[in-house]
């Protein structure tokens, strides 16, 4: 069993869904492992990753219209010292969480045909984000 480690700090990125697909594949071909798993983890509490549709951009505006409804602009929230957009950040993290796992097959993401690896960008001055990329196996 191997192991490899690389950081990704990814530019910082207007407020909603962007497809990080291509970056993270490049760090997985560049590791050497050719069946195994890769794990990747955001170092952020503010933004996140999640899989979804890779082919209609209206897919990730629906996302940010959806988790704005649901999380922004509530009028009980006390943690707003960084900003309105602070606190929905936090729940829209929390929501859809800050790692995922995804085999590793011939060396390349194992992912369905229209699924991609989105960062979430939950503020609207977030600065760069730092993922940390692990991939395991053979």
């Amino acid at each position: 069993m191997r192991v490899y480690q690389q950081s990704l700090r990814l530019p910082a990125k207007r407020r909603g869904f962007h497809i990080i697909t291509d970056e993270i594949a490049k760090i997985v071909a560049s590791s050497g492992i050719h069946t195994g798993l890769v794990n990747i983890f955001l170092k952020h509490t503010s933004a996140s990753l999640c899989i979804n549709e890779n082919a209609d951009p209206s897919v990730r505006e629906d996302f940010e219209s959806f988790f704005s409804d649901i999380a922004d602009n509530k009028p009980y929230y006390v943690h707003i010292y960084e900003g309105d957009d602070d606190m929905p950040a936090h729940i829209k993290n929390a929501l859809l969480g800050t790692s995922l796992t995804i085999p590793v097959t011939n060396g390349r993401l194992n992912l369905g045909t229209w699924q991609g690896i989105y960062l979430g960008e939950h503020r609207e001055f977030g600065g760069s984000r730092e993922i940390v990329v692990t991939v395991q196996g053979e």
